[in-house]
């Protein structure tokens, strides 16, 4: 527990925690209360999954261009201005479904309250990066934790929403709490005092992807969200399947729970091995957790099972968001973590739509549990495969034994 509470002694840590947590909340209630708010409208899932896929996707490809002008000039303009518009983006995506408007219309209007959502993972973690090392890695493990709770907290606020007072209810919610937390993230001291790291040279639009390290981090990375797209997927699948669909909740719930409980077991440890080969560690736990999830034969054993093997989830983000803060260049920090939030929003929404393909075939529910199975062993492999060496003073912080 030291750890932690050298942790929030942190100048600013409280705010960044706190409203943090309010600022990504919209990322776990928007699509889902927009899916549900446009079934309701005009009884079509097809119609309905296509606006959420819109919503996510314009928010993943712009969170990347935001995240490179936030780092040339200062996440805090980004923040406000996206704090004045998201609610307004999202105002507009309820008139156009509640008012019937035709579908392309719909569709932008997703688009563009997408691509207006704040850029708070980004900046949180951008700012955790630049904290004294020996408690960073206790940081980043809080942070992967409270990204697990959003997605345990989001839906029930949304589930709860909906049933009481309708989905563009939950929708409002979500305006109100990422400009909350937009904004008082763009008002800590340790953003007031921001001062970008001038670029060398020039650089492309890709640079930061391919800085050395980053195409490894990030292609496991994907691998890893693919297996995690199919799971989220198959659990809601087998709980169907066994005739307990209203357990699928608390199969995800539990999941989560679990990632929870590692992330906060890990959090307090001390780790001497460098960051790569933790990683690596951390993704064959993963693996290792996922595998038996085939043969569960009824929820209650799959809930245990989903229980235990996510506990390795939450450390082996903790330690992907540490690598990113050592490898990604100095002048491009809130970039190269937009770049992480959207390959794993693309590479979830991938590995959701095959592990449903799979669902519908012979290979059912197994098929997309040994799919999500696959995507974790993808992503150990993926670390073993030769990269560019960084300069010297990068791979040396990368070896550092780290207070996790």
């Amino acid at each position: 527990m030291r750890s932690y509470l050298a942790v929030w002694r942190l100048p600013s840590a409280p705010v960044l925690l706190g409203a943090g947590f309010a600022g990504r909340l919209p990322s776990a209630m928007v699509p889902l209360a927009l899916l549900l708010m446009v079934q309701q409208q005009t009884g079509s899932y097809a119609l309905a999954g296509l606006a959420a896929a819109t919503y996510g996707l314009a928010m993943a490809g712009m969170a990347p261009v935001l995240g490179r002008l936030a780092d040339r000039r200062s996440p805090r303009p980004v923040l406000l201005t996206q704090a004045g518009v998201y609610p307004l983006a999202l105002g507009l995506l309820v008139a156009a479904v509640l008012g019937a408007a035709p579908t392309p219309l719909v569709l932008a209007a997703s688009a563009l309250a997408g691509a207006a959502t704040p850029l708070v993972s980004g900046t949180v973690r951008a700012l955790w990066s630049q904290v004294d090392p020996r408690v960073r890695s206790s940081a980043f493990a809080l942070d992967a934790t409270g990204t697990e709770l959003v997605f345990v907290a989001g839906p029930t606020l949304v589930a709860a929403l909906a049933v009481l007072v309708g989905p563009a209810w939950a929708v409002g919610l979500a305006g109100v709490l990422a400009t909350a937390g937009a904004v008082g993230i763009a008002t800590v001291r340790a953003l007031r005092s921001w001062a970008p790291t001038p670029a060398v040279h020039r650089s492309g639009p890709l640079a930061t992807v391919l800085a050395p390290g980053m195409p490894r981090v990030l292609a496991s990375g994907a691998a890893l969200m693919v297996g995690f797209g199919a799971l989220e997927v198959a659990i809601p699948a087998f709980a169907d399947e066994v005739g307990s669909p209203g357990l699928s909740g608390v199969l995800l719930a539990l999941w989560s729970l679990g990632s929870v409980a590692g992330g906060l077991w890990f959090g307090a440890r001390v780790v001497s091995a460098s960051l790569p080969r933790q990683y690596r560690w951390l993704l064959l736990g993963v693996t290792i957790g996922l595998a038996p999830l085939a043969a569960a034969s009824s929820p209650w054993v799959l809930g245990a099972l989903l229980f235990l093997g996510g506990t390795a989830i939450a450390p082996t983000l903790t330690v992907q968001n540490s690598l990113v803060g050592v490898i990604a260049p100095r002048h491009a920090t809130t970039e190269a973590f937009t770049w992480l939030s959207t390959m794993a929003t693309g590479a979830s929404a991938v590995g959701a739509a095959v592990g449903g393909a799979l669902i519908e075939t012979r290979a059912g529910v197994d098929g997309s549990l040994l799919l999500a199975t696959a995507g974790a062993a993808a992503a150990v492999g993926l670390t073993l495969v030769p990269g560019r060496r960084r300069g010297s003073r990068a791979a040396g912080r990368a070896a550092e034994p780290v207070a996790a």
